[in-house]
């Protein structure tokens, strides 16, 4: 049912948006219609897939690396008030400092390559992976960690089978947000300096007043970054086992 209302919210929006082409005339280059689109995306679409192939591994790096990171970094500051200390102000920095201003350091540094990309990709991803899941390794129930002490449980066997699935319930919602903000980093990235790319693609379109190619690369970034966000939400939601009701995406609720 969530999806069948998806798809008719999309019909009713193209259809709106196919009204405004004809009723307004809007010359094509500022409003291409939803036909012409459509046809943009039919005659360019092994350039599509071309690009949106970058797009896809700089997008997939960056969330295997930002998860990879930022689980380290929550065990880190978990494990070591020290750690704590001098890591909390960084991640704060981290996210103050706008990732605008960071992409071109990035590009300048590492090339116009897939390298620069995937940092920006990371970057962004990183953040709340470490938070969400940190909170939730610190927030572990006080019955279940004053059990295991009277139990005799390592410090470690403690981490493994009580905090760790403790946290997961949180750490899967900085996952989902974190599929949800990643082609951000890939996509700005290209932007700022690329070769290759579904954001290089755009920006090279609008240049050239191509905007039915722009929206067609658009609506193709929009696809994919649905696909990989719902792709993540069903594989917590099956791996997740333990996971109450209440913390389940809202999606389930709609359903």
């Amino acid at each position: 049912m969530m999806l069948l209302r998806v798809i008719i919210s999309l019909i009713v929006m193209v259809i709106i948006w196919q009204c405004i082409t004809w009723l307004t005339d809007t010359p094509h280059y500022i409003l291409p219609s939803p036909l012409r689109v459509i046809s943009s995306l039919w005659v360019n679409h092994l350039l599509l897939l071309e690009h949106l192939s970058i797009t896809v591994l700089e997008i997939c790096l960056g969330l295997v690396f930002g998860t990879v990171f930022g689980f380290i970094s929550a065990l880190s500051l978990m494990w070591s008030s020290t750690i704590r200390r001098w890591l909390l102000p960084l991640l704060v920095i981290s996210q103050a400092i706008p990732v605008f201003a960071i992409a071109p350091l990035l590009v300048l540094w590492l090339g116009y390559g897939v390298t620069s990309k995937v940092a920006m990709a990371t970057l962004i991803i990183y953040f709340p992976v470490a938070a969400t899941l940190y909170d939730g390794l610190r927030r572990t129930n006080i019955g279940w960690l004053e059990l295991a002490k009277t139990m005799g449980a390592s410090p470690f066997s403690v981490l493994l089978h009580i905090r760790l699935p403790a946290a997961m319930p949180a750490m899967s919602s900085g996952l989902r947000v974190a599929a949800a903000v990643a082609p951000i980093g890939a996509v700005v990235g290209e932007w700022v300096g690329a070769s290759s790319g579904l954001g290089y693609l755009m920006l090279h379109a609008n240049g050239r007043m191509e905007t039915d190619l722009m929206f067609a690369a658009l609506f193709t970034l929009a696809v994919i970054s649905l696909f990989i966000y719902f792709t993540i939400d069903f594989t917590l939601r099956r791996a997740i086992t333990w996971q109450p009701d209440s913390l389940l995406t809202d999606f389930e609720e709609l359903k």
